[in-house]
């Protein structure tokens, strides 16, 4: 069980001083470190598990060491997390062997020495594991809430002062445990139940999604990529957050459709799939290897109407063809998938700042791409006012050529908060998506 520690040890280590995304940063570690299943299990989980409640782990380990947390080298402190972690969330794990394979740890990653702190520090926990300290709620209700939740205080007090207090507390309850996976059923290649019937064959478990037509949630996949309905292009794995934002793009057979950041190309494949490969989807990024990607599912789903390219959607060096439906996924903060990505809570508030400028010209921009008459969409997976509706507000007053365009919603689908019928944001725990933003605009004239 070693192994599954140090390969969750090298992992976390890497997050912290490259900054990867958690889950390609996992998938390589376990490639490299070649666990058998069940150890790979128990990295995975101690990884993510550590991502998700690292300011919790932090303050109860500051609260029995004499160091603090950030002054500690990067391997004690994910040393001391990966112990922690252990002793307070898996019941499965003995408390000695928590300890004694973080003190291994220590020895064989550079910090011998440590060893002797890092089994006082584990042991002192334990000694107070039925009367932890915490803040107190009514002296500090936002660092309380922050421990409790292991979530920033920023980003607490953002959700507060934009949503309202119940609503994100909701938010913060729903950041715990692990989102369902999400398919969007390939129409092109049979019909939903036909679709369906595959994956049961191959005992993968797969529930339509009432409202959505071919959305599923599955369970018991295993690695997705093996299964062989997924090799046959039977179906691509997409929330239905992304799969709501296609379906309202409501592309029409035979029309132009321009998706400018596209990558990984989930929208571009809904949306070529709900046009029945029909007409003409043009999937950009700015990105050779990104660009590759979309190519390879296009290719994989048997989506011939998508025709990918590189392009930088806020400085593009040739003009393109004015399409009758163009759809902006800008680059976000990414506050709405903090439940895939844990590590993405941390990122500090002013990271954030230069975003909305940005999202605001890659909008702009995008909008020469519209005809007159066609429809303009903007959409992020972040839960960030400035990013999202202020982003769509400034649009409209500053491009008198454009209206908005109230969205059609399925009629099970109900608004989260207080917004124009132009603008939807989605909230895990009101519709159990991601959290997103869609707003929609027409282009004025014939």
């Amino acid at each position: 069980m070693a192994d599954a520690r140090a390969a969750a040890l090298a992992a976390l280590l890497h997050v912290d001083e490259n900054e990867g995304y958690s889950n390609l940063v996992l998938d390589k570690t376990l490639i490299q470190f070649a666990l058998e299943p069940r150890d790979a299990a128990l990295a995975s989980a101690i990884f993510y598990g550590v991502l998700e409640h690292r300011l919790t782990l932090d303050y109860l380990i500051g609260c029995f060491s004499k160091t603090p947390v950030q002054k500690m080298t990067p391997q004690v402190r994910e040393i001391l997390r990966i112990g922690a972690y252990q002793i307070l969330y898996l019941e499965k794990i003995p408390h000695s062997a928590a300890v004694n394979v973080s003190v291994e740890l220590a020895k064989h990653n550079k910090a011998v020495k440590a060893a002797g702190f890092i089994n006082a520090v584990l042991r002192n926990l334990l000694r107070n594991l039925e009367d932890l300290p915490m803040p107190s709620e009514k002296k500090d209700p936002l660092l309380y809430l922050s421990v409790k939740y292991s979530c920033p205080q920023w980003l607490i007090a953002l959700w507060q002062r934009s949503y309202g207090a119940d609503c994100a507390l909701q938010l913060l309850e729903s950041l715990a445990g692990h989102p369902p996976v999400y398919i969007r059923l390939n129409n092109t290649k049979g019909d939903e139940a036909y679709l369906l019937q595959q994956l049961m064959e191959e005992n993968v478990k797969a529930e339509p999604i009432t409202g959505i037509p071919c959305a599923a949630s599955v369970r018991n996949t295993g690695s997705i990529g093996r299964v062989q309905a997924f090799q046959d292009g039977l179906f691509h794995v997409q929330d239905l957050s992304s799969q709501l934002c296609a379906r309202l793009v409501g592309a029409q057979l035979g029309e132009r459709v321009i998706d400018v950041c596209s990558a990984p190309g989930g929208k571009a494949f809904t949306i070529a799939e709900t046009m029945q490969n029909q007409g003409t989807v043009l999937a950009f990024d700015k990105y050779k290897g990104k660009v590759r990607l979309i190519r390879d599912g296009a290719q994989r789903l048997g989506l011939d109407c998508i025709k990918t390219g590189i392009r930088d959607a806020l400085q593009p060096k040739e003009p393109l063809e004015p399409a009758d439906r163009v759809l902006c996924d800008a680059p976000c903060s990414g506050l709405g998938i903090i439940r895939r990505k844990p590590e993405i809570r941390y990122k500090l508030e002013s990271a954030l700042d230069s975003l909305p400028d940005l999202q605001y010209g890659i909008l702009s921009k995008t909008s020469e791409l519209v005809k007159k008459g066609g429809f303009l969409f903007y959409s992020t997976c972040t839960l960030h006012p400035k990013e999202n509706a202020e982003v769509a507000e400034r649009f409209l007053k500053e491009h008198p050529d454009f209206r908005p365009k109230p969205l059609s919603l399925p009629q099970n689908l109900p608004h989260a908060i207080p917004e124009p019928e132009y603008q939807l944001t989605l909230m895990p725990h009101v519709h159990g998506t991601d959290g997103f933003f869609i707003s929609s605009f027409q282009r004025v004239g014939e």
